[in-house]
């Protein structure tokens, strides 16, 4: 009695290894479009079935050169965005109302908590693991902290750290 595989048959495979063509990303294997040669069991039971990859015919490299380039183009747009979201948040600085002694010296601190809250206060929905600080601000003052977009993108912006009102109205009686 044979077994016949439910598999589709990959061409141009051998014992050892099926050659195939990348449709997607796979981490520690390839990116869209590299000509790769894997175990026949892992193209059959994950990366075609996934939809990760495809046999290596002309036709496929085609397709698979024109997907691409359209990520490319995507890419590209959502960069040019980002950098203008990215110049947009450079003219803006934050000012941030802390406690403080006659020496300037804060009760407390100001984190990137204090720093995401301000800017998403002002419109910018910028989280606190992206404000990028090499310690806490612990002084009155104007600061210069960074903002990391994503891991090509970075920008910069002012922060001002001032006394509160109550403390104003406490040096002034």
């Amino acid at each position: 009695m044979s077994r016949k595989s439910p598999s589709p048959h990959v061409s141009g495979s051998t014992n050892s290894s099926v050659e195939l063509l990348l449709a997607e990303q796979v981490p520690s294997l390839g990116l869209p479009g590299d000509l790769v040669r894997v175990k026949p069991g892992f193209a059959r039971n994950y990366l075609i079935p996934q939809g990760l990859a495809t046999v290596a015919t002309e036709e496929n490299r085609q397709a698979v050169e024109k997907h691409r380039a359209r990520l490319l183009e995507l890419q590209a747009a959502a960069a040019k965005e980002l950098q203008g979201f990215a110049d947009q948040l450079s003219s803006h600085s934050v000012t941030i109302e802390a406690n403080a002694n006659e020496e300037g010296q804060l009760y407390g601190s100001v984190n990137q908590v204090d720093i995401s809250r301000s800017l998403v206060e002002a419109g910018y929905e910028i989280t606190a693991e992206q404000v990028i600080l090499t310690g806490v601000l612990k002084e009155l003052g104007m600061y210069t902290v960074g903002v990391r977009l994503n891991e090509h993108i970075e920008t910069e912006i002012k922060v001002w750290v001032v006394p509160s009102a109550e403390d104003l109205a406490e040096g002034e009686e």
